[in-house]
């Protein structure tokens, strides 16, 4: 039962690293043109910030008409009469939202899901090169570490890269949050134009703010295949045995 259990770990252990090196070998290359390719669509590319604007379809009411009773008792307008000429008061009526809510932003919305997808290979692929670096560090030794110390350094680097690339699902949180409050906002006070722009100068942002993470995730793949394939000899066999050195 043991000798099964330890056949069975070895299998993984054997499946992680050929799928690791077929990773850093054909995986990163293919992420970095899909990444380009995605980068030159219509989506990103030659892309104006009115096309990522979402009309909010919250109107403007009309201005509260009330009756203006100030002045001398001379010249009040007899009690009969319901209503005198209207005059413009501070105020507005409470709004109706024609389609019963207020939709996200299409056009960012598409933009996430597809990088939310991308971020997510980008953890997973993290995690499977960093595994078969682990597998690849040899026991504890004296002398002869300059490999694994290279070793390390990758390592370093990839949860540098780690750490930089999971607070974007935060951000995403954050941006609809956002957005929901000033469109509260908008809601409440309709006839305040700041509150309008704010939602097109935040979608505005957050465009540029995908556009520019997708660029970084390119990047990281560049930088990560490159500093793997360099090392790749010292990578996978960190100390050299006695006949290498003749």
């Amino acid at each position: 039962m043991a000798s099964d259990t330890i056949a069975k770990l070895q299998d993984y252990t054997d499946s992680l690293i050929k799928k690791a090196e077929q990773l850093i070998t054909q995986g990163f290359p293919e992420r970095i043109i899909q990444l380009n390719e995605l980068l030159a669509t219509p989506m990103f590319c030659e892309r104006r910030f009115s096309d990522v604007h979402q009309h909010l379809n919250i109107p403007v009411p009309e201005p509260v008409l009330v009756n203006d009773n100030d002045g001398d008792g001379d010249n009040e307008q007899p009690a009969k009469r319901p209503r005198t000429v209207p005059t413009l008061v501070s105020g507005v009526k409470v709004t109706d939202l024609p389609t019963g809510r207020v939709t996200c932003n299409a056009s960012l919305c598409e933009i996430i899901d597809i990088i939310k997808l991308i971020m997510h290979k980008l953890v997973e692929d993290l995690n499977f090169l960093k595994m078969w670096i682990y597998f690849m560090i040899p026991k504890i030794e004296d002398g002869n570490n300059f490999g694994v110390s290279i070793q390390a350094i990758v390592l370093e680097e990839i949860e540098i890269v780690k750490t930089e690339a999971v607070p974007l699902f935060d951000d995403i949180c954050v941006y609809f949050v956002s957005r929901a409050k000033l469109v509260e906002k908008v809601v409440k006070y309709p006839h305040i134009d700041d509150y309008r722009r704010a939602v097109v100068e935040l979608d505005e942002k957050t465009y540029v703010d995908l556009w520019r993470e997708i660029c970084e995730i390119r990047n990281r793949y560049s930088l990560l295949h490159d500093v793997v394939t360099k090392n790749m000899k010292k990578l996978k066999k960190p100390r050299s045995s006695n006949a290498d050195l003749y």
